[in-house]
């Protein structure tokens, strides 16, 4: 099992900046990727953008250019630095972390955590 703890998020005008941090514990042998989807109200979860263990990354197009992904090997952190926040940028942030053993791939999430971009 893996376990998930988020920090960050909150409030914030439109063009400003807030960071999401992500620190995995138990058995972090089996993680592959690690990243961050979000939820806006009524709306589907969608992917945000994501970072492999060999550090390949793939981020929506409504993100790119402003958000920055990065993962600290040695503290089992995936960090996620968003700037340049929009409005529609509000949802509720969700850390993601894929685990493969013996060929069981295996999604875990964070508790999420709420990022509101308002004027």
């Amino acid at each position: 099992q893996v376990q998930l703890i988020e920090a960050g998020g909150g409030s914030v005008r439109p063009g400003g900046s807030l960071t999401l941090s992500c620190t995995a514990s138990g058995n972090i042998g089996s993680i592959f990727t690690m990243g961050w989807y979000r939820q806006a109200s009524g709306q589907q979860r969608e992917l945000v953008a994501y970072i492999t263990t060999g550090g390949t990354i793939n981020s929506s197009d409504s993100v790119k250019g402003r958000f920055t992904i990065s993962m600290d090997s040695a503290k089992n952190t995936v960090i996620l630095q968003m700037n340049r926040l929009k409005l529609e940028d509000t949802a509720v942030y969700y850390c993601n972390a894929k685990t493969v053993v013996n060929a069981d791939l295996r999604d875990h999430w964070g508790q999420g955590t709420q990022v509101t971009v308002s004027s």
